[in-house]
């Protein structure tokens, strides 16, 4: 605690108008772009869409439920693929019908955490209401410990559905963990062109810390577009593309929930065909040909975390 506290007692003032990613080594013009699949490990049909995103596609890096049931399968293919950009998408929440998980830290470790059912909560505002901030870096210290044990190279951590962003002191515990393991957090302090209109609220309320991550050795994004979820399945191909020829310069992530389903997924989730294009948009020629026109960089958080440890602080 001692080292996070030190970083947080300073009053750093951003530069303005300079990018994370000209602070991290690239140009002022370079648009810099991670195309993230959230969820893997959830059900094999997202293992499958992390698989074909990755290798027939353009997506950069992922990131993995930890206390969902088909971690093994994702995990053995991170192994099998070493230098694969594998993050942990911290897990506190359950929210399908029938399709559920419990906390890896168990029920009497973390009672705010558990629904009556044993499950996680299913959604993020009986999280908020619930658990405490201990409760919390609890079950997240119980995730990181399952990936240590599995040998996973994580490269960084994120949040499922939000919730570390939905309460300062959940994010603050979220800060702390990232820093005391030299994990990149997804923090989000630049132009935030996307992110302020998706996420405002919460993107308000924790750009202090946006310099205490930097000068904490951690790298921070320019901005983050969560919101292909919601884009209708036969658009996301087209919509994906016209995204990537309006991106400013910097560097943004791209969030999806990529897919291939097997005849049980629909089962699992209404989103299943959504998922689905996600992979389709993921792996379509035209969407890697505006890539190229446009001379986006993609890029990973294990490179984000590479440059990190070259730049100044701020």
């Amino acid at each position: 605690m001692g080292g996070l506290a030190a970083v947080v007692s300073g009053s750093v003032v951003p530069l303005k108008g300079v990018t994370f990613a000209e602070r991290l080594g690239w140009s002022s013009t370079n648009v810099v772009v991670i195309l993230h699949v959230d969820d893997a490990g959830m059900h094999h049909a997202s293992n499958r869409g992390v698989k074909e995103s990755l290798e027939n596609g353009v997506a950069t890096s992922f990131a993995i439920m930890m206390p969902c049931p088909w971690v093994p399968e994702i995990a053995r293919y991170v192994k099998d693929h070493p230098g694969v950009d594998a993050g942990l998408h911290l897990t506190l929440t359950a929210e399908w019908e029938f399709y559920r998980w419990g906390p890896l830290a168990g029920r009497s470790a973390v009672p705010g955490l558990t629904d009556p059912e044993g499950c996680l909560w299913r959604n993020v505002a009986q999280v908020v209401a619930k658990a405490t901030p201990d409760e919390v870096e609890r079950e997240l210290r119980a995730q990181l410990a399952r990936a240590e044990a599995l040998g996973l190279d994580i490269t960084h951590l994120d949040s499922h559905m939000g919730t570390l962003f939905a309460k300062a002191d959940f994010f603050e515990r979220f800060v702390r963990i990232g820093v005391e393991k030299r994990l990149p957090i997804l923090a989000i302090g630049g132009h935030m062109t996307y992110a302020r209109v998706e996420n405002g609220e919460a993107t308000e309320a924790l750009k202090p810390w946006v310099p205490k991550i930097w000068n904490a050795g951690l790298p921070v994004l320019d901005d983050l577009h969560t919101g292909s979820y919601g884009w209708p399945p036969a658009e996301k191909t087209a919509r994906l593309t016209a995204l990537l020829r309006e991106l400013k310069p910097g560097v943004t992530e791209i969030l999806f929930h990529a897919s291939v389903p097997t005849d049980d997924f629909p089962r699992v989730t209404g989103s299943s065909e959504s998922r689905h294009a996600d992979t389709k948009a993921l792996t379509a020629p035209e969407v890697r040909q505006v890539i190229a026109e446009r001379g986006i960089i993609l890029t990973t958080w294990r490179e984000l975390m590479a440059r990190r440890s070259k730049a100044a602080p701020m």
